[in-house]
């Protein structure tokens, strides 16, 4: 079964991993010119429709 990502920021104490990755990061930058939702509906047949949900095919980051 293919799998979604929602991204929630979530705490840790007062530790927040986006406030300490630089704004500059590649990663960043990418996710913001790459437009990779088309992945998952050329992936679907791919994924069955029982099971455990997979990681999102679209996830490199966060």
């Amino acid at each position: 079964m293919q799998g979604y990502k929602s991204y929630e920021e979530k705490l840790f104490y007062t530790f927040r991993l986006s406030e300490r990755v630089p704004v500059n990061n590649f990663y960043h930058r990418l996710k913001d010119v790459l437009a990779l939702s088309f992945i998952r509906k050329c992936t679907q047949e791919y994924y069955g429709k029982e099971g455990q949900t997979s990681i999102d095919p679209v996830v490199f980051s966060n």
